[in-house]
């Protein structure tokens, strides 16, 4: 009867609260922030699984699970599924009771009996295979008459009787998953406390949750992953400065039950121990990596000093390739090869002012030379502009054109750094980023302004900073040019006697 009346509720339209089923529990194997993303996962394990379900979990996570379907089976189909790594280590039981649960696939139907999955190379459980046919017992079929020296026809088993099933192969044992760890952050006796310190921690660590001790502590807790990765990842994290000094990993079975689901983070693994290191790249080149991902403010000088130690550190967090150190700043060194590449930076020679740097010139189209300005203004309505200026002159003439470019709103209401020999603009307003620079070099007060679209601003800064650590002079400005020597010399009078 039991079983009948899983069968009767799964038939069911999945809209609103699923009826009331005794001892009826779901798989629940993920849980994803956001409806959209909840969806594309959940068809993803769709396509696995023909009982994949969703329903809130709370602070707009949506969770993912299979069933339902009684506890009983769902306890035996979970360790089935574990064992051949099917689904993720920490998935677990929940009550299907007062669940809204709404079915993946408008048209999909539960199993009528959810047993354990099949073992690779057995045949499945939810379709078992009829047995194969046995040439060897046609070979053995008895002669009736053949003991008293008759000929006689051969008889087939009569189908009345049961044929022997052929030798199963013995199931090769699947190693078990490894076992999963929670990176631990902090613990509160008071609820509401630890919800509102896991709401801080989700601004840095958006997959964090929580978990309600066994010593009715609640902890906040990130996870899961493997015990290496774990250690790996708590090391880069202190060195970061990301999580306290005395966090530290804790296994799965001492986390007890959770009580506001997290998500399970996407970390990169740690070099395999046997694996040859990586390379560090030169310094140099990742301080312009840094750089560009706007985590590094100090010079572009190749030196190992405090301020590219801690840049270093929190990109690693941030970027997530890689808790070694080579290995991660080698990937972001790619991607901002990468995004180079997609941003088609070409070097720019200007000859009006002299300087040469990267500039997007699919998004820039010469407009005109004022006497030290050399304007480039938007092409294909991009609403990029660059301005590259240079002209004799110290600190005074180098704030003269920062002036100028206030007056003439390419910054907006900027707030200004200076300092001897350099300044630095930033302003924004509805439509545009503004960002100025300009230095003494050589006796000249030269530099340039970017501006960019209010709606890019990830790419604004990136721009900016490529632009700042190339820009350079190649040769003089078009005001400056020196003649050119003859092509003959001038014969020298030679003294006469």
């Amino acid at each position: 009867m039991r079983r009948f009346a899983w069968v009767i509720g799964a038939a069911l339209p999945l809209v609103g609260a699923w009826p009331a089923l005794a001892e009826d529990v779901v798989i629940r194997i993920e849980a994803k922030r956001g409806a959209e993303a909840a969806a594309q996962t959940a068809a993803a394990w769709g396509a696995q699984f023909p009982d994949v379900v969703t329903f809130p979990a709370g602070s707009d996570w949506v969770a993912i699970a299979l069933g339902p379907m009684p506890r009983e089976a769902a306890a035996a189909r979970l360790e089935q599924l574990k064992a051949e790594n099917k689904v993720p280590g920490d998935s677990f039981l929940s009550t299907a009771e007062g669940r809204d649960l709404t079915r993946i696939g408008a048209t999909a139907t539960a199993p009528t009996a959810p047993e354990p999955a099949a073992t690779p190379g057995s045949a499945s459980t939810f379709a078992p295979a009829a047995p194969a046919a046995d040439p060897a017992a046609d070979a053995a079929e008895p002669v009736v008459g053949d003991l008293a020296g008759e000929d006689a026809p051969t008889i087939a088993p009569s189908s009345a009787e049961p044929e022997l099933a052929p030798q199963a192969e013995t199931p090769v044992a699947a190693e078990p998953p490894p076992a999963q760890f929670f990176l631990r952050l902090e613990s509160s006796p008071d609820r509401a406390k630890a919800e509102a310190m896991l709401e801080k921690w989700r601004q840095t660590l958006p997959e964090a949750g929580l978990w309600t001790m066994p010593n009715g502590r609640s902890a906040i807790a990130f996870g899961p992953m493997d015990e290496v990765t774990g250690k790996a990842w708590l090391r880069a994290l202190r060195n970061a400065g990301a999580v306290p000094k005395d966090a530290f990993l804790s296994p799965g079975e001492d986390m007890g039950e959770i009580a506001i689901i997290g998500a399970k983070p996407d970390l990169g693994a740690p070099p395999a121990e046997d694996a040859a290191p990586v390379p560090m790249p030169p310094l140099e080149q990742i301080q312009r990596a840094l750089r560009w991902a706007g985590h590094y403010q100090g010079a572009i000088d190749g030196k190992d000093g405090p301020m590219t130690q801690k840049a270093i550190a929190e990109e690693i967090v941030r970027l997530r390739a890689s808790p070694d150190t080579a290995t991660a700043m080698a990937e972001l060194i790619r991607r901002r090869e990468a995004w180079r590449a997609e941003m088609g930076l070409t070097q720019l020679q200007d000859a009006h002012t002299g300087l040469m740097l990267p500039a997007p010139m699919d998004k820039l189209q010469f407009d005109r030379a004022e006497r030290a300005l050399s304007i480039y203004g938007p092409k294909d309505g991009s609403g990029a502009a660059l301005i590259l200026f240079s002209q004799p002159g110290g600190q005074q003439e180098m704030l003269d054109i920062a002036g100028l470019v206030t007056a003439l709103g390419w910054v907006p209401a900027p707030e200004r750094k200076v300092e001897r020999g350099s300044v630095i603009l930033d302003g924004r307003n509805q439509t545009h980023i503004g960002h100025a620079e300009g230095r003494v070099v050589d006796g000249r007060a030269q530099g340039f302004v970017l501006i960019w679209p209010i709606s890019d601003p990830e790419d604004q800064v990136r721009l900016a900073a490529e632009i700042s650590d190339n820009l350079a002079r190649f040769a003089p400005a078009a005001g400056e040019a020196q003649p050119e020597a003859p092509a003959i010399a001038p014969a020298t009078a030679v003294p006469q006697d």
